[in-house]
């Protein structure tokens, strides 16, 4: 099964990662937002940025349509994404990993789906992360010996700023568990071309109101760079396992 790693803050790159997979980033959606890149020691695997080299697309500024038709298009049969996140659940604290079950969208105006006109498409969207998916990933953690919080609701706001402690008070009430910005629309545009879609959090800070210290992008990246090696040794066991699969 050819799988796709989609990083962005917490992934911007990844090792071995560096032959184009592709011979351009055009779609009928316009352009992707970087040039896919495949693995010389791992043919069934590619890496895509989503915000582009260099970081320069914000989470509502992401082409997801283009990105996704993309690995579609290349031969990609499932999406592992990996988001960053801050927690909202007290028992997330700063370095965990979680995989979430649910998807609550606070997202707007973002081109959100592949069904137009005549096309129209009702995508049975009420397990938003592929089960038999997030159970392969949640056993390559295991397999590390790497703890992770099994289930929880990812709540997806639109960016680029961060939410108010009410909007968080609001999305716990939702039943949200942590907050990010780029799971939506990608996980919803996954399930219409038919591709298994998982997640893998790294909370990286406690949400707007739940920690005593103003939310500071540089100690996000430091929690980041710290995470950086458990989470490639996870990345690295999961595509192994993927690939001898």
């Amino acid at each position: 099964m050819t799988t796709a790693l989609i990083g962005g803050t917490g992934l911007a790159a990844l090792e071995g990662a560096s032959r184009p997979a592709a011979d351009s980033v055009e779609t009928p959606y316009g352009p992707a937002s970087a040039m896919p890149l495949a693995f010389e020691s791992l043919p069934d695997a590619v890496f895509l940025n989503r915000h582009g080299d260099g970081h320069t697309l914000l989470p509502h500024e992401i082409n997801y349509r283009a990105n996704l038709w993309l690995l579609r298009e290349l031969g990609v049969e499932a999406i592992l994404a990996v988001l960053t996140v801050g927690s909202i659940a007290v028992r997330l604290k700063d370095g965990d990993f979680a995989l979430p079950r649910q998807i609550v969208d606070y997202t707007w105006g973002r081109e959100h789906t592949f069904s137009v006109g005549a096309s129209l498409l009702h995508a049975d969207f009420s397990e938003p992360f592929d089960p038999a998916f997030r159970r392969k990933v949640g056993a390559a953690f295991q397999r590390t010996g790497e703890r992770f919080h099994d289930g929880g609701v990812y709540g997806c706001t639109q960016g680029p700023r961060f939410e108010s402690a009410a909007e968080i008070d609001r999305m716990d009430r939702d039943g949200c568990t942590v907050v990010g910005m780029t799971a939506m629309p990608e996980a919803a545009l996954a399930r219409e071309l038919e591709l298994p879609y998982a997640g893998v959090c790294m909370v990286v800070n406690p949400a707007a109101g739940r920690g005593q210290a103003v939310i500071e992008v540089a100690d996000m990246r430091a929690v980041v760079a710290g995470m950086r090696p458990r989470l490639l040794s996870v990345l690295r066991e999961f595509l192994a396992g993927a690939s001898a699969g």
